[in-house]
């Protein structure tokens, strides 16, 4: 951590030329003799990186950002806020795994204490420099190994250990949760007999029932998504805890928040209606599907489902609160009536169990993309397939 960077005249120029391109900025000599282009290229960069998902970072006076891969890794403040809202007020938390502790930080709003563990020594003094920066008082940053600490901590010391497992191991990447680094399978004894709860944050990709077979009392997953991209999963484990497992898929979009949460149970002894495209389509949110909600969403809102591996659903009357996107059906053609004659010059254009992808239809009917017409290329309960014109009710 090069202190200089801080200097006023420093920061002030960093603030001057936040908006311009790092590399513009690294090719050019350094108006300072203790900071390079290269570091203040970093620190442009780190600005704008975090400009939309770290604001309270890239807002505050004086922030020192860390190396790109520290940012990139690190949790949205979206995400943080549904973390910070897992935790007791006043509870004592362990996070093993720091990073640039967005999520720390958020805990630490609710807990008396929070500690971050950073192998990273430079990583950690930035992370407690910019506490004091921030004001965030009661985290306790520790340049050492997060499952060592917790080794040599009492039993019962934690209300609260937070896991972020890294999937890059020796520069590749790896798959499986037990080849994580730390393995939270392996320590699983270990995490509960120092803290009552463990918040492990895992891959997106990860497949959540495989998971639960290699994870004991878990109480709750967490699907969360912004915009419609699946950020990250949730366990969270309880000591003790032997009841069924609930799943919670979290919307975030347009600065609001949707949930709808179930469990496997109901999942598969849930049976759906299917029907033919009514007056409005209901295409579910990554959450939602990532989740495994096939069938509840559709029975909780009282939808028709279009066929059993579509996904997608179909009402009469409008069911605002759906949690992903809702249309107005304009007509249903049958795919094959295409070939013969075309209406669609220009179309959004999206595929739910159909043999063909996007591009080679498009290509095929020559329809470009965008505009205010969105059609759904889909199979039926009739097993044919069929193009639903609607448009987007926001």
């Amino acid at each position: 951590m090069n202190k200089h960077i801080l200097e006023k005249d420093v920061q002030q120029f960093i603030k001057a030329n936040r908006e311009k391109s790092p590399t513009e900025i690294a090719l050019k000599k350094s108006p300072f003799p203790y900071v390079s282009s290269a570091e203040l290229a970093s620190q442009i960069d780190g600005w704008q990186r975090s400009v939309k998902k770290l604001p309270t970072w890239a807002f505050s006076e004086g922030i020192y950002y860390p190396d790109k891969i520290n940012l990139e890794q690190c949790s949205s403040e979206h995400t943080a806020l549904i973390k910070q809202t897992l935790i007791a007020k006043g509870s004592r938390v362990i996070d093993l795994t720091g990073g640039f502790s967005v999520d720390s930080c958020y805990l630490a709003q609710e807990a008396e204490e929070v500690i971050h563990c950073e192998l990273n020594e430079k990583l950690s003094e930035i992370v407690a420099y910019n506490a004091k920066v921030l004001r965030v008082n009661n985290l306790i940053c520790k340049a050492t190994d997060g499952i060592e600490l917790l080794r040599q901590s009492e039993d019962h010391s934690f209300d609260y250990i937070y896991v972020d497992p890294s999937r890059r191991v020796n520069q590749g990447k790896v798959f499986l949760l037990e080849d994580c680094e730390p393995n939270i399978v392996a320590n699983q004894d270990l995490f509960f007999s120092k803290g009552k709860y463990v918040i492990s944050k895992l891959s997106p990709l990860l497949d959540i029932s495989t998971a639960l077979t290699s994870l004991k009392h878990v109480k709750y997953v967490y699907v969360i998504s912004l915009d419609n991209d699946c950020k990250e999963l949730l366990f969270i484990q309880e000591r003790g805890f032997e009841g069924e497992t609930k799943i919670r898929a979290i919307r975030l979009f347009a600065d609001q928040l949707q949930t709808f949460e179930f469990t496997y149970d109901i999942e598969r002894a849930t049976m759906n209606r299917y029907t033919e495209p009514q007056h409005f389509l209901y295409d579910s949110d990554v959450a939602i599907s990532k989740a495994g909600a096939f069938k509840s969403v559709g029975k909780y809102f009282g939808l028709g489902k279009l066929h059993q591996h579509s996904h997608l659903y179909t009402s009469e009357v409008f069911q605002p609160e759906f949690p992903g996107r809702v249309f107005e059906i304009k007509q249903v053609l049958p795919y094959s009536s295409l070939k013969k004659n075309n209406p669609f010059l220009q179309a959004n254009i999206a595929t739910r169990n159909f043999p063909e992808k996007v591009e080679v239809i498009r290509k095929k009917h020559k329809i470009k993309d965008g505009g205010k017409t969105y059609l759904f290329f889909t199979t039926d309960s009739s097993n044919q397939l069929i193009v639903i014109e609607c448009t987007r009710i926001c």
